[in-house]
Order: C-alpha cells, then structure tokens, then sequence
C-alpha cells in the first residue's frame, strides 16, 4: 500500500529482507497506527497491507516539514543520520532497543545521535548508557483469544481430546531451550501417561543434528507417542496450536523480548517461563504462571509439574492470563504510547 510523501509524519525503516522480529514488529504496528498518525513504513520484505514508501523516495522527502525516522536497527540509525546530515531530510530520530547486552562502541555513537530511545523492556534500558523510554510490546487479542471449542480444535489437529498438553513453539535451537524442555518433559512423562508435550517450530541446517539428538533421546525413552516434534506453521495459524494446550513453556536462555508467552497468555494459557529477556514483565509469578532460572531443568520441570498436577489451578491461572494481557498487553497500548512519543519529537522539533 503505497502512501503519498506529503501525508507523512513518520517513517518505519525495516533494512532487511528475511523475516525477523523487527520485520515481525513493524508488519503489526504499522497498519494499527496508520490509524493514529500519517505513517509509512520503508524497505523490503513487508507485506502489503502495510502503508509503505518506497526506499528511493526517502532521499527526497518534501522538506515542508519535520518528520520521525523510527530506527530499530543499526543501519538504520545510520541511514537515519545520512538522511539528516548529508541529504539535509529534516527527521528526528528515534531509536527502539531490544537488545540485552552492553553495546559496541560504534552502536553507542550512533544511539548518541539519536533524537529520543526507546527500549522493549527495563532489562534491556538496564543496558543502555543513554535515557530511554520503556515501551513493552504488545499483542492483538482478537487473532490470540481462546478457543470456543477446544475438544474439537484438538481433533481437526490429530491432537487428543482428553490429555492435558504442553507446549514449547519457536526456532529449535539450544539460544531456545528446546533441549531443556524435552528434557524436563522426559522426566514428568514417564510417570503421567495422560501429558502429552508438543516442542514445535524448524531447525535451520546447523541445527539439524541438534534437534535429531533430541529425537533419539525421546525415542531412547520410550515417549516418541507422546514428546511430539510437529513442523513449523505459518503464522496465520500459530494461535491455533496455543488453544489447544494447557499450559505454555518459554524455556529459553536467552532472548531479546520473546513474544510467545504473551501469544499463549492472549489464548487463555498459563505460561512457566525462564528469566530472560521480557519474561519477568510479562509472566505474573503464581498468578498467570511461574518463572525459573534459564538452563536448570530440575526447576523447569517442577514449575510445569505444579500446573499440571492441580488442573483446577491450571483453569484459574488460564482466565487470569487472558485478563492481564487485555488489561496490560494490547498491541494498541503499545501503538498508542509510541504514537505519543512521535508526537513529543514532531512538537519538540
């Protein structure tokens, strides 16, 4: 969706072509905005319901008035400043941290020059050697809700109606924890024949004999019916495959933000999560789940194991996850807050 330069307030540069989280995030925020403020994003591998400009234009930008450069990468805070200082584009920069470790020299100069920083979570401003504002992301709860008739969702996906399931859903990689939770899994299967767990998503090439390791070792066990390795699905239907469990696991040990408990929380799902990345802001500790140090599979296996023994506690913790999210995680909360800093940098230009 092509968008006229005139109209604009603020440019969502995306410089990468393959997926990614900012891609990912740019592609939600975007088109929720564009109802909020005159918005474009720039760059490929967008999809095309997203307001965009095409790259070549930013070089030419009517100078009539200022306008917001969202960087969220270090190309683009580059490109940011190129626009500003040699094409003399008039832009207030802005800049979106999701990182949690200290940053090189040459990423600190550029976040030096920015405008305004924001970051995804107060781990991540912990790392930044520059104020900054803490917007966390959110999610769309009308796409992530409960299911209406779980029993008959799990049969359409060959899943059983009557076991309680778990899951874990993403890359499969050890940066993910997939190995901690099959292992933990491998350890509460074996006396609860009525679990089954679910660890999904795809191993890229150097990560095949990871997730091969990981099969053998299910098999070894003698739970390859019930640790189940399904296939990456699109994104269309991942909120499918949290309505269907009954409880989510983020074992990850380490991570930027990571979406995924909010995804299963938006779905009615308890989340036991690792201390990495947004998790500790996200996971209501006894209340929507349980968090645990990221790597000790004896923890992570006793979290799942206090869910899943007491059903009726997994109910109750289901239904105040859907509530916290829609009080305290809607992606229009974090549209409309970002919204409100374009407005600080357009008014304070």
């Amino acid at each position: 969706m092509h968008i006229d330069p005139r109209t604009i307030e603020v440019i969502a540069p995306n410089l990468k072509r393959r997926l990614s989280g900012v891609t990912a995030t740019i592609a939600r925020l975007v088109p929720i905005q564009s109802g909020m403020i005159g918005i474009a994003a720039t760059g490929p591998g967008l999809p095309p319901d997203v307001p965009h400009l095409p790259i070549w234009r930013c070089f030419f930008l009517p100078r009539d008035r200022v306008r917001v450069w969202h960087a969220r990468r270090n190309t683009e805070m580059l490109l940011g400043l190129a626009l500003r200082h040699v094409f003399r584009r008039r832009l207030r920069l802005l800049f979106t941290s999701a990182s949690q470790r200290r940053h090189s020299r040459y990423t600190k100069w550029l976040i030096d020059r920015m405008d305004r920083v924001i970051a995804t979570s107060r781990k991540t401003a912990a790392y930044l050697e520059h104020p900054a504002d803490v917007v966390l992301h959110g999610i769309g709860t009308e796409g992530f809700s409960p299911a209406g008739d779980r029993a008959a969702l799990r049969q359409s996906l060959g899943l059983p109606c009557d076991a309680i399931i778990i899951g874990c859903y993403g890359r499969i990689r050890a940066q993910k924890g997939t190995d901690a939770f099959v292992h933990a899994a491998i350890r509460l299967l074996r006396d609860r024949p009525g679990v089954v767990a679910l660890a999904m998503g795809r191993a890229t090439p150097e990560h095949a004999a990871f997730l091969k390791g990981l099969r053998e070792e299910v098999a070894q066990a003698g739970l390859a019916d019930r640790i189940l390795f399904p296939p990456e699905v699109t994104v269309d239907r991942i909120a499918d495959w949290y309505r269907v469990l009954d409880l989510y696991v983020a074992p990850q040990r380490w991570e930027g933000f990571g979406l995924t408990p909010l995804e299963a929380m938006a779905c009615g799902v308890p989340v036991v999560a690792t201390r990495v990345g947004a998790f500790e802001e996200l996971v209501v500790d006894g209340v929507t789940g349980s968090l645990v140090p990221p790597g000790d599979v004896p923890a992570l296996a006793d979290a799942i194991a206090r869910w899943i023994d007491a059903p009726a506690k997994l109910s109750t913790a289901g239904a105040a996850s859907r509530a916290h999210v829609l009080s305290r995680h809607r992606i229009e909360g974090e549209a409309e807050r970002l919204v409100a800093i374009y407005r600080d940098l357009l008014a304070g230009a």
